[in-house]
């Protein structure tokens, strides 16, 4: 299994930049709408042979100006250049943030009161294993019937790649399983014994469903967007999402869900038995 990240994350990056969005020409002869090496190369004065060698892990270890160009030329926001720059930083070896720590599973009691004041909407503690540590009554409701909370402890991302029933709850499975294994790639990932033991768990049963996402999936995933959910008693939801992190030594973060329309609100407010309006849809 590869353990070339920094060259993973180059080159999603590079063909996810179209030309136009750089001011090259697009041309009528690309097999992907992406940026060519050359034009990745040019863009940031360095070599066609030196970008070959960082996306094929030959190299990994760039220097901070070659690093800040290369950023420039794909327009990395500062989210994905701080990433960049800790996948560089892990080449090195010998020294991990985690420092061997396990996974935190106790909840504070002041993130218990924040949910309790995040009621009725659906939200959720997670640690680094997509552990689900305490949740809202709303989250409760949503996830109960779908069978997501039936684990000790329950954990998300097992749920979506080994329960059966998760194929069915989201219909974008497909990118609902990419942002599990973007969130279990985030930081040292094999390097931290917890994440490698749950890592090789979900390799043999999920197969290529996770093996193959592992390959492929920079460790990135989207701090917010929108989740479709289909529920059994709801319906099919809209979820927009927001996630807000605890400070480090916590290792734990918040998944905040609210409707992201007008029919997820309705629906809401009657599985909740509250009344209408109590959710109001996320505008654009």
């Amino acid at each position: 299994m590869s353990d070339n990240e920094l060259g993973l994350f180059l080159r999603s990056r590079r063909e996810a930049v179209t030309p136009a969005e750089v001011g090259l020409p697009t041309g009528s002869r690309r097999r992907t709408p992406g940026l060519r090496r050359a034009e990745l190369a040019m863009l940031a004065g360095v070599s066609v042979e030196y970008v070959t060698r960082l996306e094929q892990g030959r190299d990994r270890r760039p220097s901070p100006p070659v690093l800040s160009a290369l950023a420039d030329a794909l327009r990395l926001g500062p989210a994905e250049r701080i990433h960049m720059h800790r996948l560089t930083k892990a080449a090195d070896g010998g020294f991990s943030c985690r420092g061997g720590a396990a996974p935190v599973r106790t909840v504070r009691p002041t993130v218990r009161a924040l949910l309790d004041r995040l009621e009725p909407a659906p939200a959720v503690l997670l640690n680094r294993l997509s552990e689900i540590l305490a949740c809202t009554r709303g989250y409760e409701r949503l996830a109960g019937p779908l069978g997501l909370l039936d684990g000790d402890p329950p954990n998300l991302a097992r749920y979506v790649f080994t329960d059966a029933r998760a194929r069915a709850a989201f219909p974008d499975w497909e990118l609902v399983a990419d942002q599990q294994v973007a969130a279990l790639k985030q930081g040292p990932f094999r390097a931290d014994a917890s994440v490698a033991m749950l890592a090789d768990e979900l390799t043999v049963t999920a197969g290529a469903a996770f093996a193959g996402r592992v390959e492929t999936v920079p460790g990135l995933p989207r701090s917010t967007g929108v989740t479709r959910l289909a529920h059994p008693e709801a319906g099919e939801l809209g979820l927009a999402y927001e996630t807000l992190d605890l400070p480090a030594d916590f290792d734990q973060r918040l998944l905040v869900h609210l409707p992201a329309d007008d029919a997820t609100s309705a629906a809401l407010d009657r599985l909740s038995g509250r009344r209408p309006g109590a959710l109001r849809a996320v505008s654009g």
